[in-house]
């Protein structure tokens, strides 16, 4: 797990931005933007995904600061969490936005 990227400025693109629907799940909707980073590559061999907090406006990129990682136990990847603001999210705001995907997974919040 790669921790060394909080902290970071990243920006990347938005593949499934806010209430658009999982292309292989269409009963799951995105509550929040979700997206990759260009070029940096995750476990799975795909780039880096991304969830995008500070917005519930449908992005087509953006740029913000990686706050936590997401480490998926059950999973070869993990997610990175960016924020587009200065806010302070705390892990239970984290958490409560990724939880539409994440509760099919088991994993930890790193920050």
């Amino acid at each position: 797990m790669n921790t060394s990227i909080i902290g970071t400025t990243v920006h990347g693109k938005i593949d499934r931005p806010v209430g658009s629907t999982h292309p292989i799940y269409p009963d799951m909707v995105y509550p929040i933007n979700y997206g990759y980073i260009e070029n940096v590559f995750a476990g799975d061999g795909g780039e880096q995904d991304v969830y995008v907090l500070g917005t519930q406006k449908p992005l087509e990129t953006f740029e913000g600061t990686v706050i936590a990682v997401y480490h998926r136990i059950d999973d070869n990847e993990d997610k990175w969490i960016v924020a587009l603001d200065d806010k302070s999210y705390t892990d239970k705001e984290i958490l409560d936005a990724i939880y539409f995907q994440e509760q099919y997974f088991k994993g930890e919040l790193v920050r």
